[in-house]
């Protein structure tokens, strides 16, 4: 594994002015959220409750939350509520998971995903670094349980990065055959031990190199995301796109970080519009075969229509 070389905050890096108090005002007009709850939303939020399934919609306190229900589309976190990582950008709850992973949530969720008829579904989940696997199997009984119940439905898996053993993470995980592959890199190494501490940039990296190296095996694509606003630089953002496009990744979705509560790190800048559609010209010249911007975009936002691209091969 290729190691980048170790950063050290200081009161001058990206990483200590992230801990420090970011930009003051209201929010820009392009992040004001539009509420819609209209039936279909009801319809989806009284789907989850019945089921006793997690969203990111609501435990990651997503802007998207509104659209995405009221479009009849959702994602979906498994192995449980309470994440073993504490990162400094989520509202997640942190500490030592209380049970082992649920054995009936796979056909649950599959059983959700029929009943909202979706065509193109993401699962996610918190880290479990408490499970020797870290939670592969768990992903693996969950996408063969969907298309199982639903076999025209894409399941794209948005993973944690495995860090326990990497190899036979993939193993299981791309062996259930999903359409996409994601894990996302997050931020910029530079902020790497304030936003995520407890991750490397530089296995993350490897996880979607070894990913990407397989995808015949799998028939999909890798994809990665980002948040801008937490301090990083132009040219940290130009390096990190090029990572990640160097290590094979095909899909690219980069969105503004907003702060979920004061418990979390500090909004440093928000993102014009402009600069976000600059980053993607960007990342198409690189040679990414669709990168998805917008100050509101995070990693699933209109991921169905992203899975109608067509795949390359290594």
């Amino acid at each position: 594994m290729n190691k980048l070389p170790e950063y050290s905050p200081s009161p001058d890096s990206p990483a200590g002015r992230a801990r420090r108090g970011g930009v003051v005002g209201p929010k820009p007009s392009w992040l004001k959220i539009r509420v819609q709850t209209g039936a279909e939303y009801n319809r989806v939020r009284g789907l989850m409750r019945r089921m006793k399934l997690n969203t990111v919609c609501e435990q990651a306190r997503c802007p998207n939350v509104f659209e995405c229900w009221s479009q009849g589309t959702a994602t979906f976190i498994i192995l449980g509520e309470v994440c073993t990582r504490r990162c400094g950008f989520c509202a997640v709850q942190t500490g030592k998971p209380p049970s082992p992973p649920d054995p009936d949530e796979a056909r649950r969720l599959a059983e959700s995903v029929a009943q909202l008829e979706l065509k193109h579904v993401v699962i996610t989940s918190v880290d479990r670094d408490d499970l020797p696997d870290g939670g592969a199997a768990h992903f693996k009984a969950v996408i063969e349980a969907v298309h199982g119940r639903s076999p025209r439905c894409a399941v794209e898996v948005l993973t944690p990065d495995f860090k326990q053993d990497l190899d036979r993470a993939l193993d299981l995980v791309l062996g259930a055959r999903p359409r996409v592959f994601s894990h996302n890199i997050e931020t910029v190494p530079e902020l790497y031990r304030v936003a995520r501490p407890g991750s490397r940039f530089d296995h993350s990296l490897e996880l979607l190199r070894r990913a990407s190296a397989r995808r015949t095996e799998f028939g999909g694509y890798t994809k990665t995301a980002m948040m801008l606003g937490l301090g990083e630089s132009a040219t940290q953002i130009e390096h990190t796109m090029r990572c990640v496009r160097d290590a094979g990744v095909e899909l690219l979705a980069l969105g503004q970080y907003l702060r979920p509560s004061a418990e979390q790190l500090a909004v440093q800048r928000y993102v014009t519009p402009e600069e976000f559609h600059h980053w993607r010209e960007i990342g198409l010249a690189m040679g990414l075969r669709h990168v998805e911007t917008g100050p509101l975009v995070r990693s699933s936002y209109h991921a169905q229509d992203q899975a109608s691209v067509p795949p390359s091969r290594p």
